[in-house]
């Protein structure tokens, strides 16, 4: 027989408040995606501003990172079982430096005894950022270059043919069933039902159009890879390497993309070095004619920690151009606590979330300096020597040293990047395991990359080295590494094979 039992049983649990979560997140992020996360705060916000006294983006001011308890595991253990009100009155209530700093820039006010017009007033009068352009000037957007997309491109060019009306509407149809690549994608009689004309368009108009579209940018309104080929053969100026790189392109593309130089030698009855410049000029043609239009999104690496030499000793230094410039609007704030009531609980979230988000932006970045800094201090021999000098380093060892977890470290050192003077370096490629040599002592990974990189340097271009060679040499220097390994670094430095090394010798 089933019975029932009611038990009470105490036990302990860590809970995460969803800001906590956040936060973790946050720290995740790269500095370009957490500064555009800081401007959309920044719009939706009232009781945050950008400091006064700088035309660069808003947010961003060097900040010293604090000295205090700025690990994130503090804030674990501070939340451990908390509920989400709990975390934010435990956030509000804690000293934040970026609110103190705020308040002493404003302590030449009184805003304790005035009314609320003058702290107004004080507000909107001293407002250095509300600028605005006078009659007849222009701004900076003004005056950047708008690039052209591929779409605008092609309708210019057909728009200054002496074409009938009914042709014209044709090849403006095409042009803008184009893809981003150029290509036309979408068969010809799947668009005759979406053309509107009287009468129907026919496909042999489509087709005569299709024509018109590709003689005005060669290698556009293709319909795959060999046809975009083929319409820009005619830019080979030779005729006997025009009709080989047709023979190429039309009958064995397969082979090229292979890279099989004998095979088409074989077949086309011509010399490897003779079939080696002419793939080496399709090559020179380009697959996707839409990429020369249009502006594509560039996502430049931006350094969060800058490390120099300064009197015989590496220092670490957060990138000024990355730690948001935000302050808590002093005004508004005062405002909202003299007349604080329960019809307005939700400018009491903002004011929160402001304070919130002036302590993370400190948290965060004095974490970011912290794990650099430890990183710098174990990885000196690299910075003055170079990637052999690279000692192995695991995120456990940053870990003890700063009394954090080792999830902290991995999410710090994510998607961020220091500048040194031998360049920038993501801040996990400091990190490697440790690979012990034969006379026992440890070597790290990336150490071994740099050495197979100078032994392919140092090779004969007339006979390179394969990696089952490589490895011999690394093990005569007491280095017992696979050739497998070998294969895996040599594809990580971007390097080609022993073959295509050799047969761009033998082509030289």
């Amino acid at each position: 027989m089933t019975t029932m039992d009611f038990r009470t049983e105490n036990r302990q649990s860590q809970t995460l408040s969803p800001r906590l979560q956040q936060a973790v997140r946050l720290l995740h992020m790269s500095s370009l995606d957490y500064a555009a996360m800081m401007r959309d705060t920044l719009s939706k916000n009232p009781f945050l501003e950008a400091e006064e006294g700088d035309d660069s983006d808003p947010g961003l001011a060097p900040v010293e990172p604090s000295r205090a308890d700025n690990s994130f595991d503090a804030l674990f253990e501070a939340q451990g079982g908390g509920e989400a009100g709990e975390a934010s009155s435990a956030f509000d209530d804690s000293p934040n430096p970026a609110a103190d700093t705020s308040a002493r820039a404003e302590e030449g006010h009184d805003y304790g005894d005035d009314s609320d017009r003058d702290l107004w007033s004080a507000e909107s009068g001293s407002g250095s950022g509300q600028r605005q352009l006078e009659d007849g000037e222009f701004s900076a957007l003004d005056l950047m270059s708008v690039q052209t997309s591929l779409t605008t491109h092609l309708h210019g060019h057909l728009n200054v043919l002496a074409l009938p009306e009914r042709d014209l509407m044709l090849a403006h149809a095409l042009v803008e069933s184009l893809d981003d690549d150029g290509y036309l994608r979408t068969p010809l009689e799947e668009l005759l039902p979406v053309l509107e004309l009287d009468p129907a368009a026919t496909l042999d108009e489509l087709q005569i159009a299709l024509k018109r579209v590709q003689a005005l940018e060669p290698g556009v309104a293709a319909r795959s890879v060999c046809e975009c080929l083929q319409l820009q053969l005619p830019a080979i100026v030779c005729p006997e390497m025009q009709a080989l790189a047709r023979s190429i392109v039309c009958s064995h593309l397969s082979m090229l993309a292979a890279r099989d130089v004998n095979g088409l030698a074989r077949a086309l009855g011509q010399t490897p070095a003779r079939i080696e410049e002419v793939c080496d000029r399709i090559r020179r043609l380009d697959p996707r004619p839409g990429w020369r239009f249009g502006a594509s999104q560039v996502d430049y690496v931006v350094p969060d920690v800058i490390v120099r030499k300064h009197r015989g000793r590496w220092t670490v230094q957060l990138n000024p151009a990355v730690v948001p410039k935000l302050r808590l609007n002093q005004v508004y704030a005062q405002l909202f606590q003299r007349h604080r009531n329960a019809q307005n609980a939700e400018l009491g979230a903002h004011l929160n979330d402001a304070r919130w988000t002036l302590r993370n932006v400190e948290q965060r970045f004095s974490t970011i300096f912290d794990v650099a800094q430890a990183i710098v201090r174990r990885q000196q021999n690299f910075l003055d020597y170079g990637a052999m000098a690279m000692r192995p380093l695991g995120l456990r060892e940053i870990a003890d040293e700063l009394g954090i977890h080792e999830s902290t470290v991995s999410r710090v050192t994510n998607n961020k990047y220091m500048s040194t003077p031998v360049g920038v370096f993501e801040l996990k490629y400091f990190f490697s395991r440790a690979m012990v040599t034969a006379n026992g002592s440890a070597c790290s990974g990336t150490a071994i990359r740099g050495l197979i990189k100078d032994i392919i340097e140092a090779e004969s271009a007339d006979d390179p080295l394969s990696d089952a060679e490589i490895t011999r040499q690394l093990a005569q220097q007491g280095l017992v590494v696979a050739r497998r390994t070998v294969t895996k670094y040599r594809q990580t430095l971007k390097i080609e094979a022993v073959d295509r090394r050799k047969r761009h010798a033998v082509a030289a």
